[in-house]
């Protein structure tokens, strides 16, 4: 979304109406690798995303008034929200929310397989395109306070610790909301008593406790098969 809002402040228009037009961009050019190579989605995803990043660094360069603009964007202003970001953010959150709900099933075989979700009568293709729009939605959303690139540490972060603690969707979502609401609570508390980045705060939280999950059922799984293996008296 750096560009659109690059573009969007440099020319006088609002910044979410740039960061959508970005997102749609990023979005396109997703749908159009995947669809016409060989190459995953994730692939895609990080070629446009560095791709899309110094498009919109060279934007901010023209301009020699956007440095402290940019570092905005890219690390938003968490203490600075107001009530009416909250309101924002609470709708959007109930949007996605419901949407999410709505297209459970076909949005969970399509994370396991494509043609499976196509065999089942959902068109793959259509679904992805709105998954990738609720994608852009909260990063859109949510740029003001955490910024572009902190943003895909609450994301990525605690969805994987959830990952790594359960199977089941159902779960791993709700421990993503928990590690997702520790890592604000802590990172938060962390950046009043130590005079650290709120945002980069956060973040740092969430990736430790990740990792902390990471290291302890590493651990467990290490134990389990030695136990299993000790004769019982």
């Amino acid at each position: 979304v750096l560009p659109g809002i690059a573009l969007a402040v440099l020319l006088g228009f609002s910044g979410i109406i740039g960061a959508a037009l970005g997102a749609a961009v990023m979005i396109g050019g997703v749908s159009l690798i995947t669809r016409r190579s060989r190459l995953s989605s994730d692939t895609a995803i990080g070629l446009l995303f560095v791709g899309m990043l110094a498009l919109g660094v060279v934007i901010v360069s023209r301009s020699s008034s956007f440095s402290g603009d940019l570092t905005r964007i890219l690390f938003g202003e968490l203490l600075g929200i107001g009530w009416n970001d909250i309101l924002l953010q609470l709708i959007a959150t109930i949007i996605i929310g419901i949407i999410a709900f709505i297209f459970a099933r076909p949005f969970l075989l399509l994370a396991f397989d494509p043609e499976q979700a196509q065999v089942a009568g959902f068109r793959s293709g259509l679904y992805h395109n709105i998954m990738l729009f609720m994608i852009a939605a909260t990063i859109i959303i949510s740029f003001q306070t955490v910024g572009t690139l902190l943003v895909f540490g609450l994301l990525i972060a605690p969805a994987g610790a959830g990952a790594l603690i359960d199977r089941r969707i159902s779960s791993m979502m709700a421990w993503a909301v928990v590690f997702g609401s520790l890592s604000m609570y802590i990172g938060l508390l962390l950046s009043y008593h130590f005079n650290l980045a709120a945002g980069a705060s956060v973040i740092l939280v969430a990736t430790l406790i990740f990792f902390t999950v990471f290291f302890i059922q590493n651990l467990k799984s290490r134990h389990a098969p030695q136990e299993a293996e000790m004769p019982h008296g």
